[in-house]
């Protein structure tokens, strides 16, 4: 076994999944807060004058209080070093949050105890259960008033078809809120409010069976009430399995509010007991250990303009074995080529930090001169396998653009192919019609305000967007077999190419797809493209 294997044993990889406005952005601001990495918490919403989270450095992102873009956190606690990928919660940008799940070994799923499962929530836990992956809930904004305790888990539950298992119970919620019950050690950890942006006020733990104490902290209702749920409680959950959490079966739940940071400590210190250290991953020759094998990595995340002082472009890697160093020649292998990788670094949201090393498990950004792509794989010159590809969201709203200026035409081909590359919008062209028109396509409207701002903003370049009918996608599976020019459509259809000169099609009505395969026997299509 390398002698690196105590450091990558270290390593904890999550990402943090939620509806909008559920937390999520705080409760990531508070984990940095127990590790040290921040000394006082921002608020994502507030005035302009106001701190803005950690976790969402893009202007657009502070004007609107909304994460578009996921950021990487990395710090240390209890002699473990996490890093925490912190998705946009926004469902128009779902496809970042699937690329990120991608890179993470198990996710913390943020719930609003007053509105329950919403449908984004569901959205990104199908993307967990399509990767297995281990899902940790967190029960969020208990100092409000909430939903039926039991409603919950029940809906988890059922919207969800994961089973559930409370670790904790609130005792109360808004201003009768009055703490928790620990279910494993029986005892009551009392709330108190505190400063916002600081570590949790003073708590007490008493044991269930201390009754002065207990009635004294939370009275004789709450006490009475407690007493009957956990009753309840014992008799209807799941077991806890460690297995099955690890397996993604059972989800352990947790209560607290990560605004007065109650119950956060707690629910860190429960996690980090119950999940695994970096897993294999698979790839084109077997699953690869991230113990046993030298150093690879792939690439989930492109982001353009991260520092507008260098105007560059940073390739986010998830590192999957081994040990990465600094002055290492690495191999591209999609672009077949032997390179060393330029200024690694460590990203806390917009800040870095230039690294000489890092393990499986970490996130590191190098920066990139226009060669990676989406879920390219970096590796060992010699090693000669390549991770599974990522799957390409099918956009669901197309648009015309074009430029109000025409002499801008560099920049607007520059930005918006950058912009392209990074995964949040999709470019094509019209197919053999020599037409330079591009068009795009986005899996959320939302998408096309970013697209405007960003290339005003980043590339001084104004454009004028021209809403198109299409809503449906479809890649031509059997390109080589098939004259594309001489595919016969449906009147809606439209043939378009991507970046990389492959057919699609664009059509307006679901049905015409089936039409369009009756009338060209042997075509196949898809409904997801691959980035390989």
């Amino acid at each position: 076994m390398a002698n690196y294997a105590s450091e990558i044993n270290k390593r904890r990889t999550f990402a943090i999944i939620s509806h909008p406005d559920a937390g999520k952005t705080t409760l990531t601001e508070k984990f940095l807060l127990y590790g040290g990495a921040i000394n006082l918490a921002g608020s994502v919403k507030g005035k302009a004058t106001a701190r803005h989270a950690v976790s969402d450095w893009m202007e657009i992102e502070k004007e609107r209080g909304i994460s578009v873009t996921s950021s990487v956190l990395q710090f240390n606690y209890d002699n473990y070093c996490i890093n925490i990928l912190d998705t946009p919660g926004h469902q128009d940008f779902s496809e970042d949050t699937y690329r990120t799940l991608m890179a993470a070994d198990s996710a913390v799923m943020v719930i609003d105890a007053s509105k329950g499962v919403e449908a984004q929530t569901r959205k990104l836990f199908k993307v967990c259960v399509m990767r297995k992956i281990p899902i940790f809930t967190f029960i969020n904004k208990l100092d409000r008033d909430a939903n039926d305790t039991f409603e919950l888990l029940d809906e988890i539950e059922k919207e969800l078809g994961i089973a559930t298992c409370p670790i904790n119970w609130p005792i109360g919620c808004g201003k009768n809120f009055k703490g928790v019950y620990d279910r494993e050690t029986q005892t009551v950890v009392t709330y108190s409010d505190t400063e916002k942006g600081t570590k949790e006020g003073e708590t007490s733990i008493i044991p269930i069976g201390d009754e002065d104490a207990i009635l004294a902290h939370i009275g004789e209702e709450n006490k009475n009430h407690l007493m009957d749920e956990i009753e309840l409680l014992d008799g209807a959950s799941a077991e806890f399995d460690l297995e099955a959490v690890q397996s993604g079966d059972l989800t352990p739940v947790f209560f607290g509010s990560a605004l007065t940071n109650f119950g956060v400590e707690i629910f860190l210190q429960h996690f980090l007991k119950m999940t695994t250290t970096p897993l294999p991953r698979k790839s084109d020759k077997g699953l690869i250990d991230p113990v046993e094998e030298e150093f690879s990595a792939f690439v989930f995340k492109i982001q353009a303009n991260m520092n507008k002082a260098h105007r560059d472009r940073i390739a986010f890697m998830r590192i999957c074995s081994g040990k990465f160093d600094a002055n290492m020649e690495v191999k591209h292998v999609q672009g077949n080529k032997v390179m060393r990788l330029s200024q690694p670094q460590q990203i806390m949201a917009s800040e870095r930090k230039i690294l000489d090393e890092a393990y499986a498990g970490d996130i590191i950004g190098v920066f990139d001169p226009g060669i990676f792509s989406i879920g390219d794989t970096i590796s060992m010159p010699k090693a000669g396998f390549k991770y599974e590809g990522i799957p390409t969201f099918a956009p669901e709203h197309f648009a015309r653009v074009r430029q109000i200026d025409t002499m801008k035409r560099k920049q607007f081909v520059k930005g918006i192919t950058q912009i392209a590359q990074e995964g949040a919008i999709q470019i094509f062209q019209e197919f053999n019609t020599g037409l330079e028109e591009i068009i795009v396509g986005v899996v959320g409207v939302l998408q096309f305000d970013v697209l405007k701002y960003r290339l005003e903003n980043e590339y001084n370049v104004e454009i004028r967007l021209e809403r198109l009918p299409y809503e449906h996608i479809r890649w031509i599976e059997n390109k080589e077999e098939i004259n594309v020019d001489k595919i016969t459509g449906t009147s809606d259809m439209k043939k378009v190419k991507d970046m990389k000169g492959n057919p699609l099609l664009l059509f307006v009505n679901p049905w015409s797809v089936g039409m369009t395969l009756d009338r060209n026997p042997g075509l196949e299509l898809s409904e997801f493209g691959k980035n390989t």
